[in-house]
């Protein structure tokens, strides 16, 4: 879910010029738009997110996938319905064009990751492949803490720069991390914003908990995407945060939007990083002016369901699962 003022809206000018059929690397078909399936120690007080702004509008970028997990673009708004605390809404605004992001890398150096940083580096290079011109990104390098290895630039080289000289050691601060994360992402020039998670494991060494970072990520206005390279279900090496790891992880992302990405084999690692990247290429924004304008402050659900193309497989959609209302 996204919060805007009209001044923001002005960087979705581009968002509402036509709603073509998107596909990797290629133009649609001209005539008629069909749906197609694409491949695919004490805590201290923890801030709130800023992102109750002043503005009746919300919009909710969606993506679709087909039970073989393949980007499904070429959609109408009449194939979405939207519901807020279970009451429909009207979806007013509707687009699926590519719109310039905001991405900060979360990057884990780790003891554990020294034989997994080269594919890690290499999956972050991939990842910025697939990125708009107009994209910004930061990084944030974390093992006993949390570090800011590079603020918002447009030079993704300079980010592989920094990453090329990160050693592995040391225990693994994830938690701090995602705070740093959102942190950063206050200063932020473009609406739409997400963070790119690599990790081995699960947290060890952070200063926030568990329950403080998935209330700030259920606040924040960033989708949270991860790979997660983990060892084999019976290997013994694994601590029980480490097997915790996955589930955590999946909460976080699956509150914001995102979604988890398993790393079976550290090979597949890039592509699974430019899977993540076109997955932000294809996203649905719906937007609508909630019927409740009370301005109470409270967290409000949101529920997308599909209208289901004639013809096509069972869809499935991943968004954002709610939103704070403004509080004045």
């Amino acid at each position: 879910m996204m919060l805007y003022s009209p001044r923001k809206l002005l960087v979705f000018g581009a968002l509402m010029c036509g709603l073509g059929l998107l596909a990797l690397g290629q133009q649609g078909p001209q005539g008629p738009i069909v749906p197609r399936a694409q491949p695919v120690g004490k805590n201290p007080v923890l801030p709130k997110a800023d992102i109750r702004i002043d503005s009746n509008l919300v919009l909710i970028p969606v993506t679709v996938t087909d039970p073989m997990n393949r980007f499904v673009t070429g959609l109408e708004k009449e194939n979405f319905k939207l519901l807020e605390n279970g009451k429909e809404q009207v979806i007013s605004q509707f687009s699926s064009e590519d719109a310039p992001l905001s991405v900060g890398v979360i990057f884990d150096c780790s003891g554990s990751m020294g034989p997994k940083l080269q594919k890690s580096r290499l999956a972050v290079a991939q990842f910025f492949r697939t990125a708009n011109p107009e994209d910004e990104f930061f990084a944030v390098t974390f093992a006993d803490d949390a570090k800011l290895a590079q603020t918002f630039t447009t030079n993704t080289e300079e980010i592989q720069n920094r990453l090329t000289f990160t050693m592995s050691k040391g225990q693994t601060a994830l938690l701090d991390a995602v705070y740093m994360g959102l942190h950063e992402m206050k200063k932020a020039r473009h609406a739409r914003k997400a963070l790119l998670l690599i990790t081995d494991g699960g947290d060890n060494n952070s200063r926030y908990t568990e329950s403080e970072i998935k209330n700030l990520v259920r606040e924040a206005d960033v989708q949270i995407y991860a790979m997660g390279i983990y060892e084999s279900g019976g290997s013994r090496n694994r601590s029980p945060e480490e097997a915790s790891g996955p589930a955590l992880l999946s909460e976080i992302c699956d509150q914001t939007g995102g979604r988890q990405y398993p790393v079976e084999n550290i090979n597949e690692m890039p592509d699974i990083a430019a899977k993540i990247g076109t997955e932000l290429r294809n996203q649905y924004v719906l937007g609508y002016r909630p019927d409740n304008q009370d301005r109470d402050g409270k967290y409000r659900k949101v529920l997308v369901k599909l209208v289901q193309p004639h013809g096509m497989p069972l869809l499935r959609p991943f968004y954002r699962q709610g939103y704070y209302a403004p509080s004045q």
